[in-house]
C-alpha cells in the first residue's frame, strides 16, 4: 500500500482515539503518534513489494513495555493491516491513557458469576483426606 494511503488510514484511526499523528516521513516510511499524558510510539511501514512486516516501537522507556502485545501480534503468522496493528497498540496503551482495559468488563462479569456460586461444604469428594 502506498505510504500516503497508510497515512490517511492512520489519520482516520486517530480521529476516534486519543492519539494524534504528529509526523509522517515518507522517505523512512515512519509514522509517529502521541497522546496525553506523554504516550508516544512510532510505526515503520513495509514497502508493498518487499514482504516485510510493520514494526512498532517507542523511544519512551515508560511506553516500551506496553508495546509487547502489539509486537507479539505483528510477529505472529499472517499479514496484518495498519489498522489492526494500531488497534493492538491502543489496547496495549489503555492503562497508560487512564482508560479501562477492554477485557475488564468481561472479567468482572465472570467474577460476579463465580462469587454467586455456593462453596462446596465437603471437600473430601475431591479426594483430599483430612486425617
Amino acid at each position: 500500500m502506498a505510504f500516503e494511503a497508510l497515512a490517511e488510514a492512520a489519520e482516520r484511526w486517530c480521529a476516534r482515539t486519543p492519539f494524534q499523528l504528529i509526523a509522517a516521513e515518507e522517505t523512512e516510511r515512519r509514522m509517529d503518534f502521541y497522546a496525553e499524558p506523554g504516550v508516544s510510539f512510532y510505526v515503520l511501514c513495509p514497502e508493498a513489494a518487499c514482504g516485510d512486516n510493520f514494526h512498532v516501537w517507542s523511544e519512551s522507556e515508560d511506553c516500551l513495555p506496553f508495546l509487547q502485545l502489539a509486537q507479539d501480534y505483528i510477529s505472529s503468522c499472517g499479514k496484518k493491516t495498519l489498522h489492526e496493528i494500531l488497534e493492538k497498540v491502543f489496547k496495549s496503551f489503555r492503562p497508560l491513557l487512564g482508560l479501562p482495559d477492554v477485557d475488564d468488563d468481561a472479567f468482572e462479569e465472570y467474577n460476579a458469576d463465580m462469587e454467586e456460586e455456593e462453596p462446596e461444604a465437603d471437600h473430601q469428594q475431591m479426594g483430599v483426606s483430612q486425617q
